[in-house]
């Protein structure tokens, strides 16, 4: 999924990177499938986007090997939901360092809060993005927990295939 140019045979592994991650989208749409939002209704109403635009970064996705599907049955109706793959599952900590960055160097909106990233395995908030501050382990995505005041919410994130 090229942001300006096709550089997947670029030699720097930072440009083919920016070659499959480099749309906004990507990165909030594997946000939002750690955090379990993975069923299309889903995904386009928590995003805001249009379901052309989002059905192009799905495909995109699974050939970039960052999703897969798994079947889940609704009204009698087998339906298929998106979960991450262990590639988007190692975006974690540039999801967090994400986070961390916009917590100090953007404004905070008003009536907006402290996003707290919780490491469960010790119960503490990290600061940190890829090992916990408070215990040094690394940290999975099975092991966080977002925490959301101004949604009044914990999200738990989800293991690749999970």
């Amino acid at each position: 999924m090229p942001l300006r140019s096709d550089w997947s045979t670029d030699f720097c592994p930072v440009r083919r990177s920016l070659d499959v991650l480099g749309d906004p989208w990507l990165l909030l749409i594997v946000r939002d499938v750690l955090h379990g939002t993975g069923r299309f209704e889903q995904l386009r109403d928590n995003l805001g986007i249009s379901e052309a635009v989002l059905s192009r970064r799905l495909k995109a996705m699974r050939e970039a090997g960052l999703l897969d599907t798994v079947d889940y049955v609704r009204d009698g109706r087998t339906r298929q939901r998106y979960v991450a793959t262990e590639a988007a599952a190692d975006l974690l900590p540039l999801l967090q360092q994400l986070a961390l960055w916009g917590e100090k160097h953007t404004r905070l909106p008003a009536g907006g809060a402290h996003m707290g990233m919780r490491h469960e395995t010790c119960g503490q908030e990290t600061t940190q993005a890829e090992t916990c501050s408070a215990c040094g382990e690394p940290l999975r995505p099975e092991d966080m927990t977002w925490v959301k005041p101004w949604r009044d919410a914990e999200h738990r994130l989800r293991a690749a295939g999970s």
